[in-house]
């Protein structure tokens, strides 16, 4: 009876007996909370401050980063990404294990992306690239042969052989312009390498054929509205350090 009355207690419609004492959990929390953010405050001043490109030349800072950002990646983004960050390529989901990056794979490049995200409508700095429906205006026998053109460029079997040479003209009129002639894509655009065997839907025939007929669209939230600038720097910083980063670049 004593605890009842001196602390929250009884369950109400909204809420609950607050107790004589006025003990709040949330508010311990809360206490606990700022009491962290006080104590990192200023390696995250410098976080924020400091130039992406040299913060491997701070092993204090970088180590901090990295270490913060395993958390932010852990809390905000493994739940598309995978906990191990290897992304989910049926659903569209990149592996961020790998080296192939659109947008470019620096701290600098993986932040920007973090900061603004990818196709979405909240963000006028979103990146953005999109892909249109060919099926709306292509000959299905032109699609055919440009999905076992795109088979064939990374060395996959393909279902065949007799339209390729078609599928390359199709391709190098209609697809080149992003993609290079060669299927090495052009990051900057948004447009993906097609000769790597790196294809975030899936790489068999009829997942290319449906990708070239109906367009996809994957879009990733503007995380600045929900993080702080120090939490985007710090997990670009992890996600550039995992295995993926850019090469040449200090990780």
């Amino acid at each position: 009876m004593i605890y009842t009355i001196a602390y929250p207690a009884w369950p109400l419609l909204s809420s609950a007996t607050p107790g004589l004492l006025g003990y709040s959990t949330r508010a311990e929390v809360a206490a606990d909370i700022a009491r962290v953010d006080e104590a990192y405050g200023p390696l995250n001043a410098k976080l924020e401050a400091i130039e992406l490109a040299a913060l491997a030349d701070d092993p204090e800072l970088h180590a901090y980063a990295k270490s913060a950002g395993a958390a932010v990646f852990a809390n905000n983004c493994s739940q598309c990404h995978g906990s191990g960050a290897a992304g989910v390529q049926a659903s569209g989901y990149p592996n961020l294990l790998d080296n192939d990056w659109l947008w470019g794979g620096t701290m600098d490049d993986i932040a920007m992306t973090v900061r603004h995200g990818i196709r979405n409508e909240e963000d006028p700095d979103a990146r953005w690239s999109e892909v249109p429906a060919f099926g709306e205006f292509m000959e299905a026998s032109d699609i055919n042969a440009v999905a076992n053109f795109v088979l064939s460029l990374s060395g996959q079997d393909f279902l065949d052989p007799s339209v390729v040479e078609r599928g390359a003209v199709v391709f190098d009129e209609q697809f080149s312009a992003c993609h290079g002639s060669n299927g090495e894509g052009d990051r900057y655009q948004g447009a993906p390498a097609l000769a790597d065997a790196i294809l975030l839907y899936g790489g068999d025939y009829e997942t290319i054929k449906d990708t070239v007929k109906y367009a996809r669209f994957g879009v990733m939230p503007n995380w600045s509205t929900r993080l702080t600038e120090a939490e985007v720097r710090s997990v670009a910083a992890y996600v550039q350090q995992l295995g993926g980063g850019e090469a040449g670049v200090p990780q």
